[in-house]
């Protein structure tokens, strides 16, 4: 009897190597294949894993019994995801996640319009839909679970990884081992409540994923020294990861293209009132200075009309460009009109307004055009609370007079309480 418990050990670390070779070698021939197919793999296991890991269970010394849907299969489909994550990236790793999440759902509602046919007797065994509804709950909550698996696992992976730098083995043991623990809890307790499986069967099922998660980061290791080093990455805050893994930085995009100039990319005039608004409370309640400039390209209408609209366009692309790569990151630059961009300086008293502006005159005059255009220039009208101005309507008229006296004097110069 021992001896086939002892078989039944080596049985399941030969499954585990055979699972494993053959999915990195999908992965491996991604450059060929495409990574579709290693994706498509590892969903059409899915049934299987759910299968197994609710009726199949094998016995293992000590009294220990386990599944090797859940050891062999479920823990190796995370170190699979997490291999993706490390040489791919989180947009990649995301997309097999929320694929298994939405087919679960579809198997559901099917499984649901399946029961309003009417039947006939069907030639072999007959269909049985409540089997179909246990398993399809089963990998609805299992994949639900893979979902909170998998975001734990990356961002705790990027801790460790910073933690254990160099170690790698070590590294991916202990986040496999954290998450599959919890992974365990969650998904036991369903199987317990729902098809009477025996407490020794969850413990054995997470003695047997610690060991898996051993025997998967020494051949997950093996394989990123010997074939493909992690990716080389700039060191990403964990928040950043989670966005991406949560699609929350789409979000972010569409917030960010909603408020700024398609043409420019800085702030479009709409922002312009409720960003000015902000700002001067910020300054009453700090006492800090708040200077606006308004910036105005100097005959820009020529460009326009000796070399067209599309030129143009990137004249003032290039140009709004300077304006921001010259501020520092808590300035604002808004494009105010077709031309004309307001700046916004927080903290900046009016002789550092000054300085500002008479560098963005000189970064302008300096920038690179397209062919034939001469060098542009700007005039600059300054306006600083409080005192030329203490609501966003004085400051504005304050620093468009200053602008209209600029452009009045001979364009290219700089006018704030005093002229330069």
């Amino acid at each position: 009897m021992t001896a086939l418990l002892l078989s039944n050990v080596a049985l399941l670390l030969v499954e585990m190597v055979a699972y494993f070779a053959a999915m990195l070698a999908l992965f491996r021939a991604r450059t060929t294949l495409g990574i579709g197919a290693f994706f498509c793999a590892l969903g059409s296991l899915h049934f299987m894993e759910t299968y197994l890991a609710a009726s199949y269970y094998v016995a293992l010394p000590f009294g220990v019994s386990l599944s090797p849907g859940s050891v062999v299969m479920f823990a190796g489909k995370l170190a699979l995801l997490l291999l993706v994550y490390i040489r791919e990236d989180a947009v990649v790793a995301r997309q097999p996640i929320y694929g298994l999440m939405l087919g679960n759902a579809i198997l559901l509602v099917l499984v649901a319009l399946l029961r309003t046919h009417y039947t006939t007797p069907a030639p072999g065994a007959p269909g049985d839909l409540a089997f179909m509804d246990q398993i399809g709950v089963l990998m609805a909550w299992s994949t639900l679970l893979l979902f909170i698996d998998c975001l734990a696992l990356i961002l705790v992976y990027e801790r460790l990884s910073r933690l254990f730098r160099g170690r790698l083995v070590l590294t991916i043991w202990l986040a496999l081992a954290l998450v599959l623990t919890l992974d365990q809890i969650g998904f036991f307790a369903v199987l317990n409540l729902s098809l009477g499986v025996p407490l020794s069967a969850g413990i054995g099922g997470w003695a047997g994923k610690l060991a898996a998660a051993a025997v998967y980061a020494g051949l997950l290791a093996l394989y990123l020294t010997r074939f493909e080093r992690p990716r080389e990455t700039p060191s990403l805050r964990i928040s950043d990861v989670f966005d991406v893994l949560t699609y929350r930085q789409k979000y972010e995009k569409l917030e960010i293209a909603s408020r700024h100039d398609a043409l420019t990319q800085v702030l479009h005039r709409g922002q312009f009132d409720q960003l000015g608004h902000d700002l001067l409370a910020v300054a009453a309640t700090s006492g800090q200075p708040l200077s606006l400039l308004l910036v105005d390209v100097d005959g820009f209408k020529e460009v326009n009309d000796g070399h067209g609209h599309p030129v143009g366009d990137e004249v003032l692309r290039r140009l709004a460009t300077t304006l921001k790569e010259g501020l520092r990151r808590g300035d604002y630059v808004v494009r105010y009109g077709g031309d004309e961009f307001a700046v916004f300086t927080p903290g900046v008293n009016h002789n550092a307004a000054m300085q500002i502006a008479a560098m963005l005159r000189n970064r302008v005059e300096a920038t690179s055009l397209p062919p034939g255009i001469r060098a542009q220039s700007v005039s600059i009208g300054i306006a600083t609370t409080p005192d030329d101005g203490q609501t966003l309507t004085d400051l504005l008229a304050t620093a468009d007079k200053r602008l209209y006296a600029a452009k009045d004097a001979g364009r290219d110069r700089i006018v704030g309480a005093f002229e330069t």
